[in-house]
């Protein structure tokens, strides 16, 4: 062992000698997105219809609900009418209804054509929706579950997965107060263990204990490869007369070329804002392709531009998406858990929604819990029964109907893959008789940077486009200086000595952020930089790094992004 090594070794040893406290619950919920706070509610409901005394808490990383929670989001709200059936008089902020749907077809940065209804996938209509801030919901399902008895701890980091004779048995709260050797301060708090009977995990796409329950009990054995996209989203403030509250715009092609596949979206929302966005699959091959700055370029198309012009952008934000379906669903339960939501890859892609699915996986895995509870006090077992739920629900229903749409879309390209989708919703409702798969992984698609075509991108006019720097200070993004850096390398060489050489390193383009950067150092040779201060948690390095070096695990809690309303 080297002395280097060693030093960190004893500091581990130091820290996890350390005596922590505990706290028991029946249930453990990591995460207060849609699908851990409808875990919540929905087993809160269940134990009031019956007396039965439930203790339940929710772990949420942000500084508060909704400070990490970034959507679209046009909304579909069957699993909220189930879910709460009251929720307009409660006075969920779900208000703005879909009111027409324009779907075009970007030919170049100055032309579109507009799609008729007949040559769209019926997924991509939007009739009964609303355009809803996720982050609010949030905010106001986290305060029907409080109602219920759920106790919400915001702020809190899970850092680990506590298991026990192959049994999850709860999760550790990250220590606080490291310094960035990883070596307590003055101002250490040792991580408390909070252990559950049963604990869901709702950590979102990739999350990162998720990803490691997944890997430990090999739950996506036989299954196709998780696929992602980066999906970035801003608000804008804009004039009455250019603001058509309830209108959805969705388009595909420009700026993305033939072999990068994806699309845009505006929605015009509440109160003359307008949220604009683009998604960017993560499976693109060309190594000098910046997300970012396709989706700066994006804003600038008169389709688009027309509706920004004279408004003032108020946030931004990014964050990855997990687009595989049915087809790369892992097995959604182990020993003493769950997964729910995107956590396992719930999202209807072929919708471009994921919340509605979200919420009706945690439900089923809250009926689930529930009756494994009333049989078996004691807990840890391999819920299995979860599996049989979703498959009898409309959850299965709605991922197995778009099991081919993301397939179709890489395997032949937007024009002839939205052909073949348009043919199989439209006319076979998604139950063609053959299932196409896409086995290759993402991080694996790109080529070498001598094979593939430089991109030039144009400075930003600061008008309808921005640099990084000043996009990431509209997130509200902070994180502790002073802590160990939570994006870890496997191997510190590699940046520069085999992802710069072959593919110019690709970190510093592919993170939304400017986390990234090729710095010169004092002999004037190549230094990767890690800008850990400007993450905002969207997990596309820990995804779409060639080497697959770059591991997110959580920093301390109440870091990253503070999103208001996104």
């Amino acid at each position: 062992m080297t002395k280097a090594a060693s030093a960190v070794n004893n500091i581990l040893q130091e820290v996890s000698a350390v005596e922590r406290e505990s706290m028991e619950f029946d249930v453990v919920i990591v995460g207060a997105g849609p699908a851990g706070l409808s875990t919540a509610i929905k087993l809160m409901q269940q134990a009031k219809a019956a007396a039965k005394e439930l203790t339940v808490c929710v772990v949420e990383k942000g500084s508060e609900v909704g400070a990490h929670i970034l959507s679209g989001a046009v909304f579909e709200p069957r699993a909220l009418n189930e879910l709460l059936p009251d929720w307009q008089q409660l006075g969920a902020p779900v208000t703005t209804a879909v009111t027409h749907d324009d779907i075009y077809l970007f030919n170049s940065a100055e032309t579109a054509r507009k799609l008729p209804g007949f040559a769209v996938p019926k997924t991509m209509h939007n009739s009964g929706n609303y355009i809803v801030s996720m982050a609010n919901l949030c905010r106001w399902l986290a305060q029907q579950a409080e109602q219920l008895g759920v106790e919400i701890f915001p702020g809190f980091a899970a850092s680990e997965v506590l298991i026990t004779d192959n049994i999850v048995k709860g999760i550790l709260i990250g220590d606080m107060g490291l310094d960035k050797h990883g070596k307590p301060k003055d101002s250490f708090v040792p991580g408390m263990e909070l252990l559950a009977k049963y604990t869901v995990f709702a950590e979102g796409c990739r999350g990162h204990l998720g990803k490691q329950l997944i890997k430990q009990f090999q739950l996506d054995k036989d299954k196709s490869p998780q696929h992602y996209a980066l999906g970035f989203k801003e608000i804008w403030d804009v004039p009455a007369e250019q603001h058509k509250p309830g209108l959805v715009v969705h388009s595909a092609g420009w700026p993305l070329t033939a072999d990068t596949s994806g699309g845009g979206y505006l929605y015009h929302a509440e109160n003359q804002q307008i949220v604009v966005g683009l998604i960017v699959d993560l499976n693109y091959s060309n190594p000098h392709l910046s997300p970012f700055d396709e989706f700066q370029r994006y804003k600038h198309h008169p389709v688009i531009g027309q509706y920004l012009q004279n408004g003032k952008r108020v946030s931004y934000g990014a964050r990855a998406i997990a687009k595989g379906g049915l087809n790369s669903l892992p097995k959604m339960s182990f020993n003493g858990g769950l997964l729910v939501g995107c956590d396992a890859g719930t999202l209807n892609f072929a919708k471009i929604k994921g919340n509605h699915t979200a919420m009706k996986s945690g439900m089923l895995a809250a009926e689930t819990l529930f009756q494994a509870l009333s049989q078996d006090e004691n807990g840890g077992a391999d819920l299995t029964a979860y599996a049989e739920a979703i498959k009898n629900s409309w959850l299965y229903d709605e991922l197995y109907r778009s099991r081919n749409f993301g397939p179709a879309m890489h395997k032949f390209g937007m024009f002839w893959g939205g052909a073949f989708n348009t043919l199989d919703q439209n006319w076979f409702g998604g139950k063609l008789p053959f299932t196409l798969k896409d086995d290759s992984h993402d991080y694996a698609q790109l080529k070498p940077a001598v094979a593939a075509e430089i991109i030039q991108y144009s400075k930003p006019d600061n008008v309808l486009s921005f640099d990084r720097l000043s996009s990431v200070y509209l997130s509200n993004t902070n994180h502790e200086e002073e802590q160990p850096c939570h994006l870890q390398l496997t191997d510190s060489n590699i940046p520069i000595a085999v992802n710069l050489a072959k593919y110019n390193e690709p970190a510093q383009r592919y993170c939304p952020a400017g986390v990234y950067e090729i710095v010169q150092d004092e002999n004037n040779a190549p230094k990767f930089q890690i800008n850990a201060q400007n993450c905002i948690h969207c997990k596309t390095c820990d995804i779409k790094d060639p080497a697959q070096n770059i591991t997110w695990v959580t920093p301390e809690g109440a870091g990253g992004p503070n999103y208001p309303n996104m």
